[in-house]
């Protein structure tokens, strides 16, 4: 099934992630990645969802949510949006193979946020696609712990949510 990602601008008041989550839910969907955060706006935040779904539930997903008044806007985003993840994963990394995995995390331009005697935790941002071949390569080394954010993402160039008529917005049905 094709991937979409969703750029939804709503008011940022409780209740708003679970009644938007749940129209996915409701339809059997899963949300493969989910973000949430405030906007330069503090009455706004912006959820960015990315879900594996043909176009015409997509369709019938974006019309239920325009219904909810607390949704602002909805965008969807292409393939050329500036897309990131946040990962950070603790490594076993004993002395004797410390100078590799630290070789590895500067080749995917990571950062090494703590080191003790027996393991590295490292900071990496990037693609989906750049953190899971970062964690391929560390893997050998063993992966104690990891945590993975969802999805961030933004249009490319001036265009914007906020600005009118900058972006595409998924219609509001009447």
């Amino acid at each position: 099934m094709p991937r979409h990602t969703l750029s939804v601008l709503v008011e940022n008041k409780s209740g708003v992630l679970v009644r938007v989550s749940a129209l996915f839910s409701r339809r059997g969907y899963n949300i493969e990645s989910l973000a949430v955060g405030p906007t330069e706006n503090p009455d706004l935040s912006r959820m960015t969802i990315v879900v594996d779904v043909e176009s015409a539930p997509l369709e019938q997903i974006t019309k239920q949510l325009n219904k909810l008044v607390e949704v602002i806007k909805i965008v969807e985003l292409d393939d050329v949006a500036v897309q990131r993840e946040l990962l950070l994963v603790k490594v076993r990394a004993p002395l004797a193979d410390r100078a590799q995995v630290l070789q590895t995390v500067e080749l995917f331009r990571a950062k090494v946020i703590d080191v003790n005697t027996d393991t590295v935790t490292v900071e990496a941002t990037g693609t989906p696609d750049k953190l899971q071949a970062l964690l391929a390569v560390l893997a050998p080394h063993g992966i104690k712990e990891m945590a993975q954010s969802g999805t961030v993402a933004l249009a490319r160039g001036p265009r914007s949510m906020s600005g009118a008529g900058t972006l595409r917005p998924v219609e509001r049905s009447a």
